[in-house]
């Protein structure tokens, strides 16, 4: 049987070996940044405070391998959202923030990111965000780690035929 296809596949960026090498998080998950100072480190993964931070407290959580945007993962990457929230919790706790009630961690969706680079928001106490900056964080634009997770999840659930592709949302054939 072939399988479908979906549309977006053919829409190729032809930047994206290009971002590798020039991409800012890229240089910095590789440690070549002198001006960023890593607070938290694993194998796949990297922490830092933003440089236009929204709140009190907040910190971006990338990863060292080059992924465009949460538009981008797949449900097999459900670990790497839920290990990338861990990693923004405990630098939380590790700079004394208790209420984690009053956080947010989310990713921001395309055309909405500044930088085309799979990063989490870490911020807190989110009731403090500044106020330029609450659009950029409460938007359709925002979504959540947690929705991002469930939505991962019921993708994984679904009818391959049913799926939705994770690149531009619209039901798709096979993945």
């Amino acid at each position: 049987m072939t399988e479908n296809k979906c549309s977006c596949e053919d829409e190729q960026d032809s930047s994206d070996d290009y971002l590798e090498e020039t991409c800012i998080f890229c240089i910095i998950a590789n440690g070549d940044d002198p001006y960023t100072e890593i607070l938290a480190e694993d194998e796949d993964i990297v922490c830092f405070k933003d440089i236009d931070p929204g709140a009190p407290h907040h910190y971006l959580v990338i990863t060292k391998k080059h992924i465009h945007s949460c538009l981008s993962l797949q449900a097999d990457d459900i670990s790497l959202v839920r290990r990338m929230a861990e990693m923004g919790r405990d630098v939380l706790k590790a700079n004394d923030v208790t209420d984690f009630e009053d956080i947010s961690l989310g990713f921001h969706v395309p055309p909405y990111i500044t930088v085309p680079h799979l990063h989490l928001h870490v911020l807190a106490p989110f009731s403090e965000m500044f106020i330029w900056s609450k659009e950029k964080y409460t938007s359709f634009w925002y979504l959540t780690e947690e929705k991002l997770r469930h939505q991962l999840t019921k993708n994984k659930k679904s009818d391959d035929r049913k799926r939705t592709c994770n690149k531009c949302l619209q039901p798709c054939g096979a993945m």
